[in-house]
């Protein structure tokens, strides 16, 4: 076997193969060649090329994503590595594992005017769980740095960077390990404890007649069956989810949306939760967020075995504790009690599905009827990657087949790599067919992503062009103004269809709704990845969802 020849590259290389760390993604460069040559040449790990490092990041994003495991992402000196950030940011807030090794000179060659070097150690400071700050030679010291910096990526689920200082020659191998063995001691994970003062919570939620639970981000097919049935069928809960906390039940309100917006202050008062109950990731929803902060409950819990923010200003405990683990203890203590919380959350929602239906039927072609179109006549067991911004939003407003596994980048609900994490996500799921729905600006501002050689045949992407960032036109302060359009909105008049053809990508266009239920028909079908451009009008979309609110009174 090859191997590079400078010690520290294969103390790196051996570490993470020891590790059981596969994927690696790597930026090419020169100053990064020992470890190019060590994880090339080493049979046991998967690795990608990817040149732009700030797709390349994404790419590994989205592999990390759904294996649940960390990726490296490898660079060479200098500014390549910034361009790490966002995804670093997103990974952090996110909490998924990510693994960060940029080469670098040598620390005395740092601000001396030589090229392509920057201050690289501790550059992600602010978002990274663990700097591994290394020297340029193989040392126990060395070792333990890059050991626990792995560790804590696995058991915090988050992000750390690892500083290799490499000097020339770079390019030199040898065909044998020049290092000492070395020896791994895994940090292993406690046992789920049992909740503190269990009986005191218990006893709250005896006596708590309205519970709410609200769900964020979460990975499919976490939640015991059990346990889903016996919360549905509380008479005291009602269940709140977001599109891309993939938790279904018939009796769950899944547009939070459209249900409180057309709230009154008596119906916020009515619907005032006394115990909320969180869990999973980032919140979107505006309006929900709006709501608890305003009519806030007199006990927030808060389930996570990592962290805990406290969104709505009411914090009163964290259960450092799975959600299986928290409801298998509290459930067999907790009695039924007389409320009718259940009932009028149902009660709203069958109004709402009522009014929704009635009023998609009145609409014109734009943004919100072709999410009409496009949801119901997605395939079933598909993963879909929700673009951020106007995107996501528009998916919370409908009802999704429940096998149907849903994403979005939002650690830092960004624009900026979610055709990447899309892509990365499609290789490593790679025998389920992927679909990412994206708008315009999004998908424009990270069509590096397309150049990319490892993407599946089954990979569609359904893009929203209506001629700039639609979202802003729906926000507080729209005017119709040069001003606005230029410098919120983004107008612009560019299509993907050249990007098909330079990337091979099979490309189709739909601009009414007849053209695009006929083109779904077999869109999904096409073995190669595809693109369906589905163009809207750029001033009225805002109109119709903002109408579509009012019609819910």
């Amino acid at each position: 076997m090859i191997y590079p020849k400078i010690p520290l590259a294969q103390s790196i290389i051996e570490i993470l193969r020891l590790k059981g760390i596969k994927n690696i993604v790597i930026s090419p460069g020169s100053r990064n060649a020992p470890l190019i040559i060590g994880f090339v040449n080493n049979p046991f790990f998967k690795c990608y090329s990817i040149a732009d490092e700030r797709c390349a990041a994404f790419f590994a994003i989205g592999i990390a994503q759904q294996l649940q495991q960390p990726v490296v992402v490898v660079c060479t000196s200098g500014s390549a590595l910034l361009n790490y950030y966002p995804a670093f940011a997103e990974a952090f807030y996110n909490q998924i594992p990510f693994i960060v090794i940029s080469a670098d000179r040598p620390l005395e060659k740092v601000d001396i005017g030589d090229g392509q070097t920057i201050r690289q150690q501790n550059v992600f400071d602010n978002h990274s769980l663990c700097n591994a700050n290394l020297i340029n030679s193989f040392s126990e010291e060395n070792n333990k740095k890059i050991i626990d910096a792995i560790s804590i990526s696995i058991n915090q689920k988050g992000p750390v960077h690892i500083n290799a200082p490499f000097e020339e020659p770079l390019y030199e191998t040898i065909s044998e390990l020049s290092i000492d063995e070395i020896k791994i001691k895994d940090s292993i994970k406690t046992e789920t404890k049992p909740i503190e003062n269990l009986s005191k919570f218990v006893e709250i939620w005896n006596n708590s007649t309205k519970k709410l639970i609200l769900v964020g981000e979460y990975f499919p097919n976490i939640i015991d069956n059990d346990i889903t049935n016996q919360i549905a069928n509380d008479k005291s809960i009602v269940v709140m989810t977001e599109t891309i906390s993939n938790w279904h039940h018939e009796k769950f309100i899944n547009n939070i949306d459209a249900i409180i917006t057309p709230f009154s202050k008596q119906d916020y008062i009515n619907f005032q939760p006394e115990i909320l109950i969180t869990f999973g990731g980032m919140i979107i929803s505006k309006r929900v967020k709006a709501m608890l902060r305003n009519y806030k409950p007199k006990y927030h819990w808060h389930i996570d075995e990592l962290r805990a923010y406290n969104v709505f200003g009411c914090l009163s405990h964290h259960f450092e504790i799975d959600f299986n683990s928290f409801f298998k203890q509290i459930l067999p203590l907790v009695s039924k009690i007389k409320s009718d919380y259940n009932e009028l959350g149902q009660k709203i929602k069958s109004i709402r599905s009522k009014k929704s239906l009635e009023y998609l039927k009145t609409i014109p072609f734009c943004d919100f009827k072709a999410f009409e179109i496009i949801i119901p006549n997605l395939p079933k067991n598909i993963q879909l990657q929700l673009g951020n911004s106007s995107t996501v939003r528009y998916a919370q407003l409908f009802d999704f087949e429940p096998s149907i596994e849903i994403f979005c980048n939002r650690g830092t609900s960004g624009i900026d790599g979610c055709t990447s994490t899309a892509i990365g996500a499609a290789v490593a799921t790679s025998n389920k067919q992927t679909v990412f729905i994206t708008g315009d600006v999004g998908f424009l501002y990270d069509s590096n992503a397309l150049w990319n050689n490892y993407i599946p045949s089954n990979f569609k992407i359904i893009l929203l062009n209506n001629g700039g960032g639609g979202i802003f036109r729906i926000l507080p302060g729209h005017d119709e103004t040069p001003v606005f359009n230029i410098f919120f909105e983004t107008s612009h008049c560019l299509t993907a269809e050249h990007l098909a053809k330079m990337y091979g990508f099979d490309y189709h266009i739909a601009s009414s709704e007849e053209t695009l239920i006929s083109k779904l028909n077999n869109f999904y079908q096409i073995e190669k990845p595809s693109i369906l451009e589905v163009f809207t009008p750029t001033k009225i979309n805002n109109e119709f969802l903002l109408d579509y609110f009012n019609h819910l009174i």
